[in-house]
């Protein structure tokens, strides 16, 4: 990663956030949204969240209810604890290795639920069409996956 990259690990093993305020005010924003998302009974039962809580038996319904109620509760109480730490460090400057794995699960939730809802397929053109009605939505979801990918690269 480059040296003026906005995340990058110093030499004492953390990392340093160099991130802009209005990153900084969208996650700010997108969080507790997700957080609303995340708190209904059936997560399976939300189209939005099926990426979250994806299918482990899609032709066995019994199977499935077993394997829902052995990991559903825990795939959101982890979910929900990374964001916990992503709004507890939102202003911060330095981060741990742990606090920044938070922020890793927390924006790739966000854009699975933000690519699930834009119906967006590994196909999508890497620039969003500012004259598709979505494009707003599009370009925020690009950008998660920029921040996705420089956190990848500072953890690695």
């Amino acid at each position: 990663m480059a040296r003026g990259g906005p995340i990058r690990r110093t030499r004492k093993g953390d990392f340093e956030l160099r991130l802009p305020d209005g990153t900084r005010q969208l996650l700010a924003n997108l969080v507790p949204q997700l957080r609303a998302t995340l708190d209904v009974d059936e997560p399976s039962a939300d189209p939005t969240l099926r990426r979250l809580f994806p299918t482990a038996y899609p032709d066995d319904p019994t199977q499935e209810a077993e394997y829902r109620s052995m990991v559903s509760d825990d795939l959101r109480r982890r979910r929900i604890d990374a964001l916990d730490v992503v709004e507890a460090t939102i202003d911060a400057d330095r981060l741990d290795e742990a606090q920044l794995t938070a922020w890793m699960h927390t924006i790739n939730d966000l854009r699975l639920v933000l690519g699930t809802l834009l119906d967006v397929s590994e196909d999508e053109p890497a620039e969003a069409d500012p004259e598709l009605a979505d494009a707003d939505a599009r370009a925020i979801y690009q950008y998660l996956s920029y921040l996705l990918d420089v956190i990848v690269d500072a953890l690695s």
